[in-house]
């Protein structure tokens, strides 16, 4: 039964003619294997999905979670304002160890918050805080 044929007989479309694929009947089994050899699923080549993990670290203690999801190649953002300062440089000294271990990235995004990526996460274009770019945003209010 050819692929119309099926197709009719699911939607109960009812049609005066029948529909012959004459290629089709006109190849061996062999050809038949070797023309379905080409065919590509796209299902196959479906990514795995990528994580990315949000992180507000209370104190230093929970720096070994958040290297965890780097190691497990997740990427993660940290946000440190609720760090004490000391501890906030702690943690990024340890996170950027870890990074480097996998070879990853690590970013600064704002003034306390900062991206850790593995090496499977390409990061494309840069965050740049300035002094100026800040004031001149805040004339506009």
């Amino acid at each position: 039964m050819g692929f119309k044929n099926k197709f009719r007989s699911l939607f109960n479309v009812d049609d005066t003619y029948e529909y012959v694929d004459e290629h089709e009947e006109e190849l061996s089994p062999e050809e038949r294997s070797v023309d379905q050899e080409n065919v590509v699923k796209l299902t196959s080549m479906k990514q795995t999905t990528s994580k990315v993990v949000l992180c507000e670290p209370k104190s230093y203690d929970e720096a070994q979670d958040i290297a965890d999801n780097i190691v497990n190649r997740r990427s993660v953002v940290i946000n440190l304002e609720q760090v004490h300062h000391d501890q906030a440089k702690r943690i990024v000294d340890f996170l950027s160890g870890t990074v480097y271990a996998v070879e990853g990235d690590i970013q600064k995004l704002g003034s306390q918050t900062f991206l850790c990526t593995p090496d499977n996460v390409e990061v494309s274009g840069s965050i740049r805080e300035t002094l100026d770019d800040v004031e001149e945003f805040n004339k506009g209010w």
